[in-house]
């Protein structure tokens, strides 16, 4: 019976077979490997000595910079998140109108989304917003005298949080399709009995697209949580002026690459999964208090 149940599935486990050697070879594999890097001492050329939970100890008792990369990433990911999901529903509003060439102003609007994690993009951003980028060139015309953006650390942060506001597109493709799902009698129903536009909004709109918001959410915060190459390319790896554009995945990133701690780095990953975890947990069980469902 086995055989021929196996033989049955045969078929399926074959074209199963690419995506499972993968999991396991490509993210179950190093993952678990990584784990046990945590709790060692390894520096890519000797071999790895167990020390417990040294690593660990180490980074949340005497580690300033990690306290720097976690100030800088919460910051990060409290202002781009919102602001992106705001900008991207708005702009979802607007093309759900009927406009003529609605495939285009799409297809437009989503490019920034698949150019700006490359690194042309970040340098661009280094050129748009140094002391003589083109921001403020534009500033100067209104007699405004500009700052060099990225080398203050009173500013640096913000152009980070403008560039991923500005890959919009990918949200807003999402929102749009969640905005075509309402039905549209609601609104119909809504205008006969005096409602207006903004108390539909409220009332119509906003709440039969929060499971789109939710969904939204968690996938922009993790993708905020592991930004890292328009920090890496715009500070020069080096996390920006007094460590205002450290990311935790750029700190990372120098720990396990440029100093070869790779024990101490693999408990910095493990953190950071942890955090995402919890955020993603958390945000499942509000979700039952606020995400509304059209039945």
């Amino acid at each position: 019976m086995a055989r021929k149940v196996l033989g049955h599935d045969a078929g399926a486990y074959l074209f199963l077979a690419p995506w499972l050697i993968g999991i396991f070879v490509l993210t179950v594999g190093p993952a678990l490997g990584s784990l046990y890097l945590s709790f060692t001492r390894f520096d890519l050329i000797t071999e790895p000595r167990f020390v417990g939970l040294a690593n660990y100890t180490r980074i949340f008792t005497n580690d300033a910079k990690f306290l720097a990369a976690m100030k800088v990433t919460f910051t990060y990911v409290l202002l781009a998140v919102p602001l992106k999901l705001i900008f991207a529903l708005s702009v979802a509003i607007v093309l759900n109108k009927g406009l003529r060439g609605l495939t285009v102003y799409r297809a437009l609007f989503y490019l920034p989304s698949l150019l700006g994690g490359s690194v042309a993009i970040a340098v661009l951003w280094r050129k748009i917003f140094a002391k003589d980028g083109l921001f403020n060139d534009v500033l100067s015309t209104f007699g405004i005298d500009g700052v060099s953006w990225i080398g203050d650390p009173d500013y640096a942060l913000y152009t980070l949080v403008v560039l991923s506001i500005w890959q919009f597109g990918s949200p807003m493709i999402i929102f749009l399709a969640g905005l075509r799902q309402i039905p549209q009698d609601l609104y119909e129903a809504a205008s006969l009995d005096g409602a207006s536009k903004r108390r539909q909004f409220w009332k119509i709109t906003l709440p039969l697209l929060t499971p789109i918001i939710f969904f939204n959410a968690i996938i922009q915060t993790i993708e905020a949580f592991k930004a890292f190459t328009p920090a890496f390319i715009i500070s020069e790896g080096t996390g920006g002026p007094v460590n205002s554009t450290l990311f935790y995945t750029l700190y990372l990133f120098q720990e396990a690459f440029s100093y070869f701690r790779m024990g101490y780095a693999s408990a910095l990953a493990w953190i950071l999964l942890v955090i995402i975890a919890c955020f993603t947990a958390v945000s499942f069980i509000s979700a039952r208090y606020w995400v509304h469902y059209e039945e």
